[in-house]
């Protein structure tokens, strides 16, 4: 038994004489590859929804991915809060238009001005009350249109991007969340608005 023990330890010795003669062996072994490391672009995150059916200009119907509904969610909550402001602001409006004493809209003939000087300037005052609230009206208009799209799935789609991407913005054919956070009501991105405005 003492002779089978002392030949497995001279067997065990001489793998390790072995390795320890030729040791670029253990060193390749342990030594190990260096990773290529690939540099990436850094592409924007952009959490894209099923496939929805938009009209496009040319009158056709394309297959667009369009954002996901939690960010529908949250492009809802900013029109929304937006759209409450501009309706404070049109009542706001309309009480300065409004005669406190009559309920009525102030008009031409109102007794409060009997110099025609203080009339030039009621008047001027009632024109830019009215433009301000046509103006207001108008964008709440654009604001009820976008909750529309929301509605659809189709919110943040460039309309001149869908027949042919332009690919002018990295989200193309979507308009970039960014810009739909500062401007909810459009239906372009900023690259297509300033093309739009210089040609």
């Amino acid at each position: 038994m003492a002779k089978k023990a002392d030949t497995k330890k001279v067997k065990r010795g001489n793998a390790k004489a072995k390795t320890a003669s030729n040791p670029k062996k253990t060193v390749k072994a342990k030594a190990a590859k260096p990773k290529k490391i690939a540099k990436k672009t850094a592409k924007p995150k952009i959490n894209r929804a099923k496939h929805v059916e938009v009209i496009s200009p040319t009158k056709k119907v394309r297959k667009i991915q369009g954002y996901s509904k939690r960010d529908l969610e949250e492009f809802r909550k900013v029109i929304l809060d937006k759209r409450n402001e501009i309706i404070e602001q049109l009542q706001a409006l309309k009480e300065q238009m409004m005669d406190t004493t009559t309920g009525q809209y102030v008009n031409e003939n109102s007794p409060y001005s009997l110099h025609m000087a203080e009339q030039g300037t009621d008047a001027m005052e009632r024109e830019k009350l009215y433009l301000w609230a046509q103006r207001e009206n108008k964008f709440l208009g654009y604001l009820d249109d976008a909750l529309q799209r929301i509605e659809n799935g189709t919110y943040g789609i460039c309309i001149e991007c869908i027949d042919e991407p332009q690919y002018l913005c990295p989200t193309c054919p979507l308009v970039p969340k960014e810009r739909l956070m500062a401007v909810p009501h459009t239906q372009h991105c900023l690259q297509v608005k300033q093309k739009m405005k210089t040609s």
